[in-house]
């Protein structure tokens, strides 16, 4: 995950298809035609914007309205936060001091290290299914590739993958298994389109100290050095994917490396690495292969609209195919930003961030209830976002027409901690008694009242939110049935819904009766020529503070 200029951001199935699946992979082989250089299959889309723009979004998913990821790779080892295998090569940074101090300089210890290290021994992924499926998720969402370069499935495609490396397992390939289990919508998350420019400080050096003009490991390794190491046989540049921006000699200063790095591999690349056609070629041979063995309900690309030109119209296009045949039609494409010519090719993700009002396209939030990687600090100072701050923005996302999907991040070793057990425990719990008011809903005539929260539907919006208050009602519908939220309890207990005053324009209806979700019997409301008055009975301590209303006409 992470978008802008890197350098700013400090925060920024097992091994072979089973047998049932050999004779579509047959099929997929035998239908397939050239996109470039690329083979996708052949059906209703072609690799263009326009053929794209054919997909509509399926009702399922409009339905699901909460889902959960396991944003979860060897960058969790370290416990350190997001961007570890970027930032413990550049000197200066706090992960790069870290590094250094508990485990070595970057020139003898790399993030290949980190990947070895990384055991998955405490992983138990059916009980952390069953945790987010009483959370109320009703889709998982698995890492599949980050930045970083390691494949976290059984990929023919990238040596360097977790049933090689590091926890010796076909993650992505457990996880599908087990949400297919439990009947929940399985998606993939893809990063590895940036790993070209992301990971290039991996060649990089100090510039000031006693290690000065050092290189760091991938500089200097070659396949031919792991000769009887753990790592025998694999080759350290397919990991770190070849010089392809290299900071030169000369850089004296920390100030200057970082000049260098902000306008050189710091910069978000979206195009394809122009003096290395094999890491694109493989980039899609690696998607492609984990389309066509996991069959995704969903794909999220970290990227700004599509990854890497054509490669990425091309996967794009097949997995549409593919999905035909598997569940008919009912794929979704999650990626950001796009211009106005490209909209309707795939649904709008917005990360760390929401939209102002209603959008007219159903779109998703993805953010986190701390760092997308595992931060122990986070934890240590219980600075997690607290479940009543989830239960508000999933609310406000919903009756705007989106979706929310919540990391919950995974530790190196494959468990949660107790801060997070309760989150989801909590969370699970308002979950279950204001559901009805969120699953199968969709937008009201309006989002809701008062003043506005974020500004545009742009990602990282959510960190200039201001606090809800008793003020911030939103409203969903379910055919007929209204409902309203209240975004914090009045302080003299009567809840004031404009919206819904007599005689108004937007919902003229005479209001028959209201109740309160998770409490017994009608309340006593009045519904003036100013607003819907309704008396709140008292307030349960233990309740998050978000409070959901059936509006009876």
């Amino acid at each position: 995950m992470n978008r802008l200029n890197l350098s700013r951001r400090s925060l920024l199935k097992q091994s072979a298809l089973a047998a049932a699946s050999i004779p579509f992979l047959r099929h997929l082989r035998a239908q397939t035609f050239g996109s470039s250089a690329n083979e996708i299959m052949k059906g209703k889309y072609v690799p263009t914007w326009d053929s794209l723009k054919q997909w509509r979004m399926p009702e399922w998913f409009r339905d699901a309205k909460f889902g959960i990821w396991a944003h979860w790779t060897a960058q969790c080892v370290p416990e350190q936060g997001d961007w570890y295998a970027r930032n413990m090569y550049i000197q200066g940074n706090p992960q790069y001091e870290f590094h250094c101090k508990t485990y070595g300089h970057p020139s003898r210890v790399g993030f290949k290290e980190i990947d070895h290290l990384w055991k998955a021994e405490r992983w138990q992924p059916e009980q952390l299914m069953d945790l987010y499926v009483a959370a109320g998720a009703k889709y998982f969402y698995a890492l599949g590739c980050h930045h970083d370069n390691l494949d976290c499935f059984d990929s023919s495609h990238n040596h360097w993958n977790t049933t090689r490396v590091g926890p010796m397992k076909d993650i992505v390939g457990t996880w599908e298994k087990i949400v297919r289990q439990r009947g929940l919508r399985f998606g993939i998350s893809n990063h590895s389109s940036h790993a070209w420019h992301w990971l290039q400080p991996a060649y990089g050096y100090d510039p000031e100290g006693p290690m000065a003009g050092l290189r760091y490991d991938a500089y200097t390794l070659a396949k031919a050095d792991g000769k009887g190491q753990w790592w025998d046989g694999l080759d350290p540049q397919e990991l770190y994917t070849g010089r392809n921006i290299v900071m030169p000699d000369g850089l004296k200063t920390i100030a200057e490396a970082n000049a260098w790095h902000e306008g050189g591999d710091g910069k978000w690349h979206e195009e394809a690495p122009p003096v290395n056609p094999e890491f694109t070629r493989k980039w899609f041979l690696r998607c492609k292969e984990m389309v066509d063995k996991y069959k995704p309900d969903m794909l999220y690309f970290d990227d700004t609209e599509l990854p890497l030109g054509q490669a990425g119209l091309d996967v794009v296009a097949h997995y549409y195919n593919a999905n035909l045949h598997w569940r008919n039609e009912e794929a979704i494409v999650a990626a950001k930003e796009y211009t106005p010519e490209h909209l309707g090719a795939s649904m709008l993700d917005i990360e760390r961030g929401r939209a102002q009002g209603i959008l007219e396209a159903p779109w998703q939030t993805d953010t986190c209830i701390g760092d997308w990687h595992y931060r122990r600090s986070l934890f240590e100072e219980h600075t997690y976002k607290r479940p009543s701050t989830v239960a508000q923005m999933l609310i406000d996302i919903v009756s705007k027409n989106g979706n929310l999907m919540l990391n919950i991040p995974v530790r190196g070793d494959g468990s949660i901690d107790e801060d997070e057990h309760e989150f989801l425990r909590d969370l699970g719990g308002w979950m279950s008694v204001n559901g009805e008011a969120i699953y199968g809903t969709r937008p009201f005539a309006v989002f809701g009242e008062g003043p506005p929260d974020v500004v545009g539907a742009h990602n990282f919006n959510e960190q200039h939110a201001r606090p809800y208050t008793a003020e911030d009602i939103r409203f969903t519908r379910k055919g007929n049935q209204i409902y309203a939220f209240a975004l914090g309890w009045p302080r003299d207990g009567i809840l004031r819904v404009k919206t819904l005053a007599k005689g108004s324009s937007v919902y003229p209806q005479p209001i028959h009766g209201v109740e309160m979700l998770g409490h017994a019997g009608p309340l006593v409301f009045e519904q003036t020529a100013d607003a819907l008055e309704v008396r709140l009975p008292a307030r349960d301590p233990e309740s998050l503070d978000a409070y959901s209303f059936r509006i009876l006409t």
